[in-house]
Formats: structure tokens, sequence, C-alpha cells
């Protein structure tokens, strides 16, 4: 599974953030863009998870496996995200909160999904569990288990480790860059923190002339 980003242009009627970018990532891979705020990271994600917000205008192509999403809807691109902020439902347990993500089927079987989820992360026995009574670190491995129980195809990471202390930002990385790998699928990471570039190779600086 991997993603190719053909951005012709990305940016308002009046501004241009990003053009002429030809980015591939591999299975597994980890691509990192950096740049000042403002340069268009977070909106190129959103170029190509299909979220991009009224205003902003991108020509160019998104495929995944071969295939053009360009035009799909968000739903159908089987793309996840993860963001600074967590996201859970303050409604729901945290066993609901991954429910949630689970594709449908037998419950027996989606709740067997969940325990699974919560036992690679380290936290069996929280499924009935407040995520308000988590520390970020747990809720961060929440928050990431929910995206990958929806079995997405890539993965579109905005700054999700920036919000944790250094200890728990080195061990939380270190989690989400395991689960990539084991997955096999793309991904794409927007970060200042030059600690957080997994692989040199894959580093894309926005914002320079």
């Amino acid at each position: 599974m991997s993603l190719q980003l053909q951005i012709d242009r990305l940016g308002t009627p009046r501004q241009t953030l990003v053009a002429g970018l030809d980015l591939q990532v591999a299975p597994g891979q980890v691509l990192t863009l950096m740049g000042p705020s403002g340069c268009g990271k977070s909106s190129l994600l959103a170029a190509v998870a299909g979220t991009l917000p009224e205003g902003l205008q991108f020509a160019g192509r998104v495929r995944l496996d071969g295939q053009d999403i360009t035009d799909w809807p968000t739903e159908r691109r089987g793309v996840g995200l993860l963001f600074q902020d967590d996201l859970l439902f303050a409604h729901m347990t945290v066993g609901e909160n991954l429910l949630f993500a689970v594709p449908p089927g037998p419950l027996a079987e989606r709740r067997a999904q969940v325990a699974s989820a919560l036992a690679e992360a380290g936290l069996d026995g929280m499924a009935e569990r407040d995520p308000a009574s988590l520390s970020g670190g747990q809720r961060a491995r929440v928050a990431l288990m929910r995206a990958l129980l929806a079995r997405p195809r890539a993965l579109l990471l905005d700054e999700p480790f920036s919000r944790l202390d250094t200890a728990l930002r080195s061990q939380f990385r270190a989690f989400v860059f395991d689960h990539i790998r084991q997955r096999g699928m793309p991904a794409v990471l927007v970060t200042h923190d030059e600690a957080d570039v997994a692989d040199p190779a894959l580093r894309v600086q926005l914002g320079v002339a």
C-alpha cells in the first residue's frame, strides 16, 4: 500500500501555500512535513483526507495503492487521522470509544477486537474507564488504537506528540511508528520537532522559497 501525492497547487484564491510537489510514501514509511506555522502542512493533510475547509483549493492528485482517490468523499478514502488532541468522546467509556471505530459485524467479534487493541496498548482492564480518568499517554494510545481499529489504508498524523512531555513523547512516538511498520501502511506526519523525524530522507520542508 503506497501513497502518492501530486500537489500542483494548494492554497486560497489569493495565496499559494504549496505548489509543484510530488511525494511518494511506501508501505510502512513515515513522510515528515515540517515548516513554519501557516505554510500549508495541515492543509496538505486535509487535502489527502478530503476535509479541506471552504476557501482552500487543491489542484493535483491523491493516489492510494494506485487508486486515484482525489475526488472520493472522506468516508470512502480509508485514511486514518490522529491529531494533537486525542478527541476521545467524553460521554463514552474507553471501550465504547474503541468500539465506535470497529467496522460493522457480529458484536462479539467487534468486542474481541476492542479487547485485543486494549491489550496491545497495555491498557488491559480499562474498557469501562472514563477517558477523563486516564493519563495523557494512555489517552494518546487509545486515540491511536481507535484510528487503527477503523482499518485505514494510510495514516495522517497532525502533531500527535506535541502535548506530551519529553519521556512520554518518545515512548508514544516509538509506539506509533512500530504500528505503522507492522501494518505496512504509509503515513504522513506534521511536526515542528526534529526528534519526530523517522527518516531524514523522508523529511520535506515547506514554506521555503
